[in-house]
């Protein structure tokens, strides 16, 4: 027993390890949640409608927190939202000018239908033209191989086409000018009956687009031509039974202001 030694082991505890242990799992907790907020920030954007994306974007554009410290952003959640007295015109008057026969321009008028149909037509977007003609702007529903309008030979619009007038008409609907639809078809003959020819399916597709575009609200006052055109007006010239030559066109008139200007100085009488 004398010659036993005690022998006593001090251990220090930094904690170091501890810390190190878990603390990364925080770090990649907080960007996992991050990253899924962003994500769904992103989804909740593209769920959007135009009119309201317009209003949040005009909004913060404008916001300063120097003037509106305090302020709650829900406070103008109503005119952002299009709630009871706000209209369509506001949403789009700073990003896109006021809409109505004096308001807003061709480009501007574009701008917005494409933008509805890259939003809530995506991924038929590439069967939807629009593009600016002398008369005003022109937009082309066309066909596809697999994806068509109307079944073949038949003017009766699919569930597809009923979609894409649907988001059409919303965005034209806020407007005065007048429109044109217009009717289409390749230069294939659908009919074994000699009296029933591409001139009337055209026609006939062209009338079932209006009525449909009444049904969702277009007054009928402003339809001021219908007309088929059968295969004599091709997309692709070089090409005219490519199936895009199906198509059903809407123009929405603009007035050429040189005239209407010309005009108003004509009418003027001095004493």
């Amino acid at each position: 027993m004398k010659d036993s030694k005690i022998i006593i082991k001090k251990v220090k505890k930094t904690g170091e390890g501890e810390r190190h242990g878990g603390s990364w799992k925080v770090a990649y907790a907080d960007f996992v949640t991050a990253m899924m907020a962003f994500f769904l920030l992103l989804w909740l954007v593209t769920m959007v409608s135009p009119e309201k994306r317009a209003r949040i974007a005009t909004y913060f554009k404008e916001f300063s927190i120097f003037e509106k410290g305090g302020t709650s952003f829900m406070d103008k959640s109503s005119e952002m939202f299009n709630e009871p007295g706000e209209t369509s015109d506001k949403a789009f008057s700073d990003n896109y000018g006021t809409f109505g026969d004096n308001g807003i321009t061709p480009e501007a008028l574009q701008q917005a239908i494409k933008e509805a149909v890259e939003t809530l037509l995506g991924d038929i977007k590439d069967q939807i033209l629009v593009r600016i003609v002398k008369e005003g702007v022109k937009i082309e529903i066309i066909d596809k191989n697999g994806s068509s309008m109307f079944p073949s030979g038949s003017a009766e619009l699919t569930p597809k086409a009923g979609e894409i007038l649907k988001v059409l008409a919303d965005n034209i609907n806020n407007i005065n000018n007048k429109l044109f639809i217009e009717g289409h078809t390749d230069s294939y003959s659908y009919s074994s009956n000699s009296n029933y020819s591409n001139w009337e399916l055209s026609a006939d597709r062209a009338n079932a687009a209006r009525r449909d575009l009444e049904r969702l609200g277009i007054a009928p006052a402003r339809i001021v031509r219908v007309v088929g055109y059968a295969d004599k007006s091709p997309l692709f010239t070089d090409s005219p039974r490519d199936p895009r030559n199906r198509r059903i066109s809407i123009v929405i008139l603009f007035p050429d202001k040189k005239k209407a200007g010309k005009k108003q100085v004509a009418s003027i009488q001095y004493p």
